[in-house]
């Protein structure tokens, strides 16, 4: 990472970050300031102030060197990072849809643990590093906006108490109320500057009113100071389906309740909160900004040609998008992982269309580690060595910023 991109991190205004004093490469007196993902050794000698206030650093600051997020890097290890755990206080939420041959009791146990079945798992089938994240609905669940804040607090902070003692192989993502997007900016940059976390999942829409009939998507106006945080952090929002409210299901699944959750909701649903993202400029006015989408882009990947034929027709009726849909697939805007769709045909259908920008995930504990390695081991048998490991970790590294 170079110097001037560093310096560009370190440019929220008035803020005080933890630093400690330790002995610099040539044995000078150095501080080191702990923000965020990054560690940075600053040479006290160089500084125009002795108070740790990160803006006022400036080009003459000299800067010794940066400190790599410690992680357990085995060199060939996957990374995987749509991957579920929760709270007793919101585990009945994730146990409607068990796995076959789990019982309901088994995947309660699986979302509350960290450090036993779920790290033994990792361990048997290669996995060097997961980024936990709260299991759907989780804050979107909640209609109230004084609770779903107090919730986001209180789930962030149990999530960096419970992986504290393992850093090596665990982070995190934070979990948002979304009813308010400066809070929900806010609670981002604590879980990010104070707890470390690699940026944020959220499980779709935010319901909210009396009646949790209203449902708040991210892609209006309003919720620009958001996105805009997100990019002055420069971390990733991995956007995750969740199960509709009450009265949605009723009335688009009543006849056919076979057809809720991850078989045709998740992606249903889902898809036109990414292609609202995408349709009303998100994109457009933050250029840099990074979501990941899961379960192989929920189907909005696999339809590129209508889409984009279709869209065009909206452009002289004052559609905001300056693109086309699968532009921001392109560019790298937005992100792809395999969670919980193992179809190889697919995987290489996607790569032909937008590139090598999809990376590996698994949905445990609603999908077996065992069952993506199988899958991972059957690609190596065809792909190039260097495309499995892009797939396996590299983007993953890139994206997470683990070796920065």
């Amino acid at each position: 990472m170079s110097t001037n991109q560093i310096l560009d991190v370190c440019s929220f205004p008035g803020e005080r970050y933890p630093a400690y004093n330790v002995s610099g490469p040539r044995g000078n007196k150095c501080t080191l300031v702990k923000y965020a993902k990054y560690r940075i050794i600053v040479d006290r000698s160089k500084m125009i102030s002795n108070r740790l206030l990160l803006h006022i650093y400036t080009l003459s600051t000299i800067l010794q060197g940066v400190i790599a997020r410690p992680w357990h890097d085995t060199g060939t290890g996957t990374i995987i990072f749509e991957e579920a755990w929760s709270i007793p206080a919101l585990v009945n939420q994730a146990t409607r849809n068990v796995p076959i041959g789990t019982t309901s009791a088994e995947l309660t146990a699986r979302l509350l643990d960290i450090h036993n079945e779920r790290l033994a798992h990792m361990d048997a089938n290669g996995v060097d590093y997961m980024v936990i994240s709260c299991a759907q609905p989780c804050i979107q669940g909640i209609s109230d906006p004084v609770m779903a804040d107090d919730m986001a607090r209180s789930v962030n902070d149990q999530l960096a108490a419970q992986i504290a003692n393992n850093t090596l192989r665990f982070g995190g993502f934070a979990a948002l109320s979304m009813h308010n997007a400066t809070s929900a900016a806010q609670e981002l940059k604590r879980a990010v500057v104070e707890l470390g976390f690699l940026g944020a999942l959220i499980n779709d829409y935010q319901q909210s009113g009396p009646d949790n009939e209203t449902l708040l998507f991210y892609d209006q106006p309003e919720y620009d100071v958001f996105w805009e945080m997100v990019v002055a952090l420069d971390v990733p929002v991995y956007l995750h389906p969740r199960t509709n409210i009450a009265q949605i299901q009723n009335l688009l699944y009543g006849h056919a309740p076979w057809l809720e959750a991850a078989s045709q909701e998740f992606a249903d649903t889902l898809s036109t909160h990414i292609m609202g993202l995408c349709t009303n400029g998100v994109f457009d006015r933050y250029p840099n900004l990074t979501v990941i989408v899961g379960h192989l882009g929920e189907r909005i990947s696999s339809d590129f040609w209508r889409i984009n034929d279709q869209l065009a027709r909206q452009v002289p009726i004052g559609m905001p998008m300056l693109k086309n849909l699968s532009s921001y697939w392109e560019s790298g805007n937005v992100l792809e992982t395999t969670s919980g769709n193992f179809a190889t045909e697919l995987f290489e259908f996607h790569v032909s269309q937008f590139g090598k920008r999809i990376m590996y995930s698994v949905d445990y504990p609603f999908v077996t580690m065992e069952q993506g390695a199988a899958w991972l081991k059957g690609l190596s048998e065809t792909m190039d060595i260097e495309d499995l490991q892009a797939l396996k970790r590299e983007l993953a590294i890139e994206v997470l910023h683990l070796n920065r």
